[in-house]
């Protein structure tokens, strides 16, 4: 299932990315895979990402994991201000 998350951000996008990569693998292990992540060009602390999560349950267990939202939060993420929208199964990430 393929979710689209827009967040605001306190500190730009470098320290989020930074703490992406050193946490990608917590994702990966929960059934979770970054497909696009980003800030807007004109505002570094608005950042959309693009995530392929396995299930349900493996977005549920991104989103409750507690120790990521404080590695999140530490990196600048504003976490109250998350907008998620799961998108529709007709979804695709290839054309071939």
């Amino acid at each position: 299932m393929i979710v689209k998350l827009t967040q605001k951000l306190e500190r730009g996008f470098g320290p989020w990315k930074k703490m992406f990569f050193e946490n990608e693998h917590i994702l990966n292990k929960m059934g979770g895979t970054l497909i696009f992540a980003g800030s807007e060009k004109d505002d570094d602390n608005t950042m959309h990402v693009i995530m392929d999560f396995s299930s349900p349950d493996a977005l549920k267990a991104f989103a409750g994991n507690e120790e990521l939202k404080a590695k999140r939060a530490a990196a600048g993420a504003i976490l109250e201000s998350t907008v998620v929208t799961i998108l529709s199964s007709e979804s695709f990430t290839t054309t071939s």
